[in-house]
Formats: structure tokens, sequence, C-alpha cells
């Protein structure tokens, strides 16, 4: 087989999922809002981008499953924040979203990329949303892109 990579080139006509918490606003607000931009930035039209909201990180994989089973997309965006608290609730949830994220990708062969930020404090968020480290919504829209064509190629 020869070596294949996807490029930062959207699949013609491909329609893609980002699946964002409502918790955590001022975060996943600014996740999304990078997603959305680097999908226009790449030639996917506004209108090929669907955007779910969910209350909280946790109901995410459920969603993405529901999409992802449906075939209506080329890659779905995960898009969140859980931040640690003073209990083992924030394991429970983040720990819980990645592993139902990687199920739905394995589980339904579409690519499933992970912008479900877990931080120690909220401005360890700030920093990935836009801040110091980028922009982690950003980042998961562009592997998405990349991700599709490969899928294509494969």
């Amino acid at each position: 087989m020869p070596n294949l990579a996807g490029e930062l080139r959207p699949v013609p006509d491909a329609r893609y999922a980002i699946v964002a918490s409502r918790w955590n606003p001022g975060i996943v607000d600014a996740l999304v809002a990078g997603a959305q931009a680097a999908f226009a930035q790449n030639g996917v039209d506004a209108a090929a981008v669907d955007v779910v909201r969910v209350p909280g990180a946790w109901e995410i994989p459920a969603v993405a499953a529901r999409l992802a089973a449906a075939g209506g997309h080329a890659a779905i965006v995960a898009l969140g924040c859980v931040v640690r608290g003073d209990t083992r609730h924030y394991e429970q949830v983040a720990d819980g979203c990645a592993d139902g994220l990687m199920r739905v990708a394995l589980d339904y062969r579409i690519p499933v990329l992970n912008g479900v930020l877990a931080v120690e404090r909220h401005a360890d968020a700030q920093a990935r949303a836009g801040g110091a480290h980028g922009n982690k919504g950003e980042e998961a829209a562009l592997a998405a892109i990349e991700m599709a064509d490969l899928w294509r190629l494969l």
C-alpha cells in the first residue's frame, strides 16, 4: 500500500458536525467559534457544519453516536470543558466522555475529534480557548477536515 495521508482540503459535499456542551459557556463558545472559523477558512461552507448543543460533556458521546449512526457527516468534532473540582466527578466525566468518543469512532468508523478540555483551572481552559495555547476547537476542526480527506482515500 502506498503512503496515504489526509490533507487539509474539504471533501466535496461533506457535512461536519460540532457537538458542544453548554456547560462552561465562555470557554465552549470560544471553542465553537474557533472551529467554525477553521472550517470556513478552509473552504467548508457554514451551511455544511451542523452545531448540536448538549447540556454537558457527559452527554456529548451519546449525541455523537446518534449522529454517527445517521451517517450524514464526514467527521464529528466534540467540544466541551471539564474543570477539576473537589470531587471525583471530574475524572468520571472527563474520562467517560473521552472513552465514549473513542467508542463512537471505532463502532461507527467515523472520525471523532476530541476537543473536550479536561483542565485543572479555568485559566488553563482560557489558555486553550483562544489564549496562549491557541484554540483547541480550531485544532479539532482542522483535524476533522484532514481525517475526512484520509477516510476518502482509504
